[in-house]
């Protein structure tokens, strides 16, 4: 039982990898907990999104994934 965590943009340079198999189920202090320091002050931040399944959450801190679930760790995006 694994939930595919996938790092986007800048959050997958800070982990070295494009995604992570965790084990299930998986709530957002069991995310942070395997997270290097570095890369769990990133995903904290306040313009971080976290999208489970394609859908976004308006709390990341409600993360609830389960067995085959694939959360999506969204940095913020800059441009012009």
């Amino acid at each position: 039982m694994s939930v595919t965590v996938v790092f986007l943009g800048k959050l997958a340079d800070l982990a070295g990898e494009g995604e992570r198999q965790r084990p299930a189920p998986l709530d957002w202090e069991a995310l942070l907990a395997t997270l290097e320091p570095e890369l769990a002050t990133a995903v904290s931040g306040e313009r971080t999104k976290v999208a489970v399944n394609g859908a976004l959450l308006a709390d990341k801190t409600a993360l609830n994934a389960g067995d085959g679930d694939e959360v999506a760790l969204l940095p913020p995006v800059s441009g012009g």
